[in-house]
């Protein structure tokens, strides 16, 4: 745990890096036009079929019922489309983190084309709804335990995050994709659970998936000099 805390210091100490606060700003931005523009069709969808296909709801009940679905439906969404929107700018952060804090590694990360993070980027996408969806059936039954489906969830989306988010790195520096991961289950259990608590948090879960790639590119590069040495 160690580990994963002085990568996590490392990553926010580096937030003032332009690099970073580039990479951040574009992210945040395209992230909030995503959600601009699903939010504005889907409270339209909602509103139209709740009032103007006449089911019974008045103009002022419809319109909170679809604004409150909104809402909930984006907060559940968001970090879906925020790590897929990371994804695209992942190879900023690994250069900008390499080349303050691993100058011997700066270059040597393979870039991904543009189909390759697509494709990225929709199965991360897919094992998030899948997990999820498995999660809700474990969760169902715990519904009046009251936090027993929240644990259930940040167990679900922290595993699924530790993987995403070595991945990012990984998938860039490995030699073949035969190769073992580099972190350990409890480290990425460890990171994926700051980063799914850090995305709860509003305004804090925009910087949440650029803080959790530059501390992955840390615990993996960190990873990768040890095994230069024992090599």
């Amino acid at each position: 745990m160690t580990g994963v805390t002085s990568a996590f210091s490392l990553a926010l100490s580096q937030l003032r890096d332009p690099a970073i606060l580039r990479v951040l700003l574009k992210s945040v931005l395209i992230t909030l036009a995503i959600f601009a523009a699903v939010g504005a069709a889907l409270w339209y969808g909602l509103y139209h079929n709740l009032v103007a296909q006449g089911v019974g709801y008045s103009a002022e009940l419809g319109a909170l019922l679809a604004i409150i679905v909104t809402i909930v439906g984006g907060w559940l969404l968001f970090r879906i489309v925020a790590l897929a929107v990371i994804q695209f700018f992942a190879d900023e952060i690994v250069v900008a983190v390499e080349r303050k804090h691993y100058p011997q590694h700066l270059g040597l990360a393979r870039k991904l084309g543009f189909a390759e993070e697509l494709a990225n980027s929709g199965k991360s996408a897919g094992r998030v709804l899948l997990v999820n969806a498995a999660a809700l059936l474990v969760a169902i039954p715990l519904f009046f335990t009251a936090i027993g489906p929240a644990i259930v969830f940040w167990i679900a989306n922290s595993w699924l995050l530790g993987r995403e988010l070595q991945d990012i790195i990984w998938l860039r520096h490995r030699a073949s994709p035969d190769d073992p991961s580099p972190l350990g289950a409890a480290q990425r259990l460890a990171v994926g659970g700051i980063v799914t608590a850090l995305l709860a948090i509003p305004v804090v879960n925009l910087l949440a998936p650029v803080l959790g790639t530059a501390s992955a590119a840390h615990l993996v590069h960190a990873k990768l000099h040890r095994n230069e040495r024992h090599g």
